[in-house]
């Protein structure tokens, strides 16, 4: 038997109908296409970027929980050592001197004892911060001041002017090594406003690096941000926990 003999069966296909009776009317039941407003799409897109900023700090958290003052260094890294030489505890004579920060947190400063402000002033902050830690604190902090200007700064006179902002520690280093050093640190000066060989200034970088107690770079603060000494109080207190 073929396909065309076999006998087919006969489905009744019902024919679409109105409510009125008129069998030739369909109804759509679809409903209309509505536009949504542009205010909703304006709000949804300051969502989207409100979360996607929200998600970057999130993330910049993570990767570094205390939100440091100072800009930091990620990841830390391995501070320079370096010798010089510093005058005795009477200020007499000089001896030899090798930087080695394990142990204390130290706060590293590069300038010269004939600069008229800046480093005045950040010696200044440094003392005032040394003063609101606590006094276990103070004995693991010390300061630094790397001479820019070893032709004029004597080891005596690097004495007397850290005696003079609180004590700390001032380092002659003849050159070259001083440039091998500044440079290691990413540090530039050079002598400026030169009237004879001995009246000039140095012009030099004004940041202060702060080192833990393991020897690593942690954060440096530029002198504009030194005045604030709350929050260089709080970059101390972190990096000495």
């Amino acid at each position: 038997m073929t396909d065309s003999e076999r006998p087919q069966s006969q489905v009744p296909h019902p024919e679409p109908s109105s409510p009125d009776g008129d069998q030739n009317h369909v109804t759509s039941n679809a409903a209309p296409l509505l536009r949504r407003p542009w205010y909703v799409s304006l709000v949804f897109a300051l969502i989207a970027v409100t979360v996607l900023l929200g998600g970057v700090a999130l993330y910049n958290r993570v990767k570094n929980p205390f939100p440091f003052f100072g800009t930091t260094y990620t990841p830390p890294r391995a501070a320079t050592m370096f010798s010089g030489t510093v005058a005795s505890a009477s200020g007499q004579t000089a001896q030899s001197y090798t930087f080695a920060p394990k142990g204390k947190t130290t706060a590293l400063f590069f300038g010269f004892t004939h600069c008229p402000n800046i480093c005045p002033l950040t010696l200044a902050y440094l003392q005032k911060v040394k003063t609101r830690l606590t006094a276990e604190q103070q004995k693991n902090f010390q300061v630094v001041l790397v001479s820019v200007d070893p032709q004029r700064d004597t080891p005596q006179q690097l004495k007397s002017y850290m005696d003079y902002f609180g004590g700390g520690t001032g380092v002659n280093i003849p050159e070259p090594r001083l440039s091998e050093v500044a440079r290691a640190y990413g540090v530039g000066y050079s002598k400026a406003d030169i009237k004879s060989k001995d009246v000039y200034q140095v012009n030099h970088t004004t940041a202060t690096y702060l080192i833990d107690r393991e020897g690593q770079l942690r954060l440096l603060w530029d002198y504009t941000q030194m005045a604030q000494l709350d929050k260089i109080v709080a970059d101390i207190q972190e990096v000495m926990r």
